[in-house]
């Protein structure tokens, strides 16, 4: 039904730049909200931002204005543009997706319907 995609990681070195993509399909046109989270190593997972269907963006105090989400006009893509990379920013980035929700005030530690299977990001000295 439902997938997440996605792409564009790789490795890059410090004060490099990413462009993360996530795509999903299988979703009807609606409200819909969709959330990067990332995972570094031997860490818990934390949210990076999320984005409803209006274009509305949230973001966790720490994280805000760090990256850059945004979206294609279809809304069944969205991007992660993340710049000045550090090496502290190595993880495994993951997209997930609620379709047919707005995204909580407390998106970052809700349980989302799909998830992509992750892209890793390694950010080297």
């Amino acid at each position: 039904q439902v997938q997440v995609r996605e792409s564009g990681g790789g490795s890059v070195y410090s004060g490099g730049s990413v462009r993360l993509s996530c795509s999903v399909s299988g979703v009807i046109s609606g409200t819909h909200c969709l959330a990067w989270f990332r995972q570094q190593p031997g860490k818990k997972r934390e949210g990076i931002v999320a984005v409803d269907s209006d274009g509305s963006k949230k973001y966790p105090n720490y994280m805000e204005g760090k990256f850059t989400i945004s979206q294609d006009a279809a809304k069944t893509t969205v991007y992660l543009q993340m710049n000045s990379l550090k090496p502290e920013d190595t993880a495994v980035y993951y997209c997930a997706s609620d379709p047919y929700k707005y995204c909580s005030a407390f998106w970052s530690n809700a349980n989302f319907d799909f998830w992509g299977q992750g892209t890793q990001v390694t950010v080297s000295s």
